[in-house]
């Protein structure tokens, strides 16, 4: 299997079909931020770009994203914001919107709000042999979610359920600038960055059953 995950997109979409690929994956996974503020109709815009290249698609909203954008998903059926879906042995699930920003964004939870939120996703996927957490934001204090040196603007309850749950793999994005990758106990955790800088996982099985994830 093959799996090309994204996110961060927001409005820019140039160089995505370029992508190695992107037409031939399994899967596509969108880790939110589809738009600047925008809508189901800037939303539609973006998606149209990615599903005339691969319609395989699964995907959470960003913060960036007003709640509408979340119903266009769940209209597409393609929504895994609270949700999971179980493709052969991989259990994925998702948290959209961030813990509060200073900016105001449409889509923001509290920090109780995205535990229940991320739970209630998991036990969906509970029984999967191999577990992918897709969270807009990314866990607190790890190399994936600084600004500057050393402020760290993840989300602690994304944090607390990575360190009790230990998922395989987490993919997440929101902070532009922290692109990178770090573990918490077993759960390796990636964030590609922006779509236009370049930025994208690989995600794919090997011959033995197991999965490997890199950033590109």
């Amino acid at each position: 299997m093959h799996i090309i995950v994204f996110g961060d997109i927001h409005m820019d979409y140039r160089g995505i079909d370029s992508i190695p690929g992107i037409s031939q994956a399994d899967f596509l996974i969108v880790t939110g931020d589809f738009t600047n503020f925008g809508g189901k109709k800037e939303a539609s815009i973006v998606l149209d770009v990615i599903r005339r290249l691969n319609p395989r698609i699964y995907a959470v909203p960003g913060n960036l994203d007003k709640p509408s954008v979340g119903t266009y998903l769940d209209e597409l059926g393609i929504n895994i914001h609270g949700k999971g879906v179980v493709l052969g042995d991989l259990g994925i699930f998702g948290v959209g919107g961030s813990n509060p920003t200073p900016f105001n964004t449409p889509t923001e939870f509290s920090e109780e709000e995205l535990g229940d939120i991320v739970r209630n996703a998991y036990r969906q996927v509970a029984n999967a042999p191999i577990k992918v957490l897709i969270s807009h934001p990314p866990p607190y204090n790890t190399a994936t979610d600084r600004i500057g040196e050393d402020v760290h603007v993840g989300s602690t309850a994304i944090r607390k359920f990575i360190e009790k749950e230990q998922p395989d793999f987490c993919f997440t994005g929101h902070i532009h600038e922290s692109r990178g990758e770090d573990r918490i106990g077993r759960t390796l955790i990636l964030n590609p960055g922006m779509l236009k800088d370049p930025g994208w996982i690989e995600f794919h099985s090997m011959e033995d059953g197991s999965f490997v994830a890199h950033l590109n």
